[in-house]
């Protein structure tokens, strides 16, 4: 299945700021089930991106608009191809707590196991767990899924319910969240439990008989566990599923302080308001870029002695 991606956030500010300096996280992964196509970013007014990999292998992408401004608007479009995951198995063997201990003794995924910036253990967050009442003997496979379920039982899904940088405590009291609340509180119990847990960013396709609680028109957010044997696991407990073929990852970090898809600054006194708009459609195969080639000089006559490999070159600099 081919996805096609349009990401749009503008910033308008009450008065023109100086400058805004930003970093972007909106370029879609490519790994084991999902590969991107496609992938271009207009920024307007115009400035020069630059780009690198960070350490989780995340595509970052930065800029700087030096002149006076009003209005700020990031543009992304995405072209991807996603495969439907290996099917998972009904459960784990017993001993993949034992492999899972022998791990974080080791240090392996070290960062996915301690606490972040938004993932705090608590007295509030212990509680809780206790109130879920799960079984404590399954294997980690099963616990999971349990956990996916009630956490998506017991929080009710209230867009502004909290806010961008609102600890997991703000939705446990008040019972209600978002995408990126659930998230948090989900990978906290999950490192609970010694098992390596991670936070995604990224798109969700809604399909027609899809019931999913998350809105159209913005991204979303899951988790994923590192299990024996299988690797990261993705788990959305915003609804209710585990994630498949129409979940699309941009960046993978400890918790939302690492992948927010912006994050920047601009020098000035104004207000500034937001306005963010998501299109994720299905899509026919893109077309190579080779396709879209246009020959604008044939090809000369072969010459009758062969050109000297320096003027080839110079030659080829110069098309």
């Amino acid at each position: 299945m081919f996805y096609s991606i349009r990401h749009v956030k503008r910033f308008r500010y009450s008065a023109p700021v100086r400058e805004s300096a930003m970093a972007l996280y909106m370029q879609p992964r490519t790994e084991a089930r999902q590969r991107l196509q496609a992938f271009q970013v207009q920024i307007l007014p115009h400035a020069q991106l630059f780009a690198y990999s960070d350490y989780l292998g995340n595509a970052v992408y930065h800029f700087d608009v030096p002149g006076a401004h009003d209005t700020l608007t990031i543009t992304a479009e995405s072209a991807v191809e996603m495969a439907d995951p290996e099917p998972l198995p009904d459960a784990l063997p017993a001993a993949a707590w034992d492999t899972l201990r022998d791990g974080a003794a080791r240090g392996d995924h070290w960062d996915m196991l301690h606490d972040s910036h938004y993932i705090r253990s608590s007295e509030m967050l212990s509680d809780f767990e206790n109130s879920l009442n799960l079984h404590r003997d399954t294997d980690p496979l099963t616990g999971l899924k349990e956990l996916n379920t009630a956490l998506f039982s017991h929080f009710d899904y209230v867009p502004d319910a909290t806010h961008v940088d609102s600890q997991i405590t703000d939705a446990l009291k008040d019972g209600k969240g978002v995408c990126q609340d659930f998230a948090h509180i989900m990978i906290a119990l999950v490192r609970n439990k010694g098992i390596p847990c991670r936070y995604v960013s990224g798109y969700v396709y809604r399909t027609m008989d899809s019931d999913d609680r998350s809105i159209e028109g913005a991204s979303h957010a899951w988790i994923e566990a590192y299990l024996p044997d299988l690797g990261w696991v993705g788990f959305d407990p915003t609804n209710n599923v585990i994630a498949a073929e129409r979940h699309i990852r941009v960046a993978v970090g400890r918790d939302y302080a690492d992948v927010p898809p912006t994050r920047g600054a601009f020098k000035g006194g104004a207000a500034s308001e937001l306005a963010v708009a998501v299109t994720v459609l299905p899509t026919e195969a893109p077309a190579h870029h080779e396709d879209f080639l246009r020959i604008v000089r044939p090809m000369p006559p072969a010459p009758q002695q062969e050109l000297e490999p320096f003027q080839q070159q110079e030659q080829q600099q110069q098309q």
